[in-house]
């Protein structure tokens, strides 16, 4: 697969007075995406959300480690980014629903690319650090 984001070039040793630095629109777009979907739970929150919506409680219980507190941050921060949705359902006690929004939809297949990415060299990196 070709994909060309305009990073090639800085693979190349920089010689003589050229600019090495990446173009600063092409950074600014990366650090926006790094930004929404940096945090130690947000990309483990968008995957657990990727088969639908999902009660808060089901959702916290489905990831290992994460307290109410830093899941209820994450998913505000993805709220606010556009990536997950919250709808309050008409029940009582109060029950909250979250689902994913259609752009982050989009990112499943830079998820399939990590899985891929993960099954090719993760063997690699667990035995590397298992000999070191």
């Amino acid at each position: 697969m070709e994909f060309e984001t305009g990073m090639e070039n800085l693979t190349i040793a920089c010689e003589g007075n050229c600019d090495c630095s990446p173009d600063p629109a092409l950074l600014a777009d990366f650090k926006r995406a790094i930004h929404a979907l940096g945090g130690k739970w947000k990309l483990e929150i968008l995957f657990a959300l990727m088969n639908g919506a999902v009660r808060f409680g089901a959702l916290r219980r489905s990831i290992d480690g994460v307290t109410q507190h830093m899941l209820t941050m994450q998913l505000r921060e993805l709220e606010q980014d556009g990536l997950v949705s919250r709808t309050v359902l008409a029940s009582k006690p109060l029950q909250v629903e979250y689902e994913l929004t259609e752009s982050a939809y989009g990112l499943l297949p830079a998820f399939k690319e990590i899985l891929s990415w993960s099954r090719l060299y993760g063997d690699a990196r667990l035995m590397a650090s298992q000999q070191g």
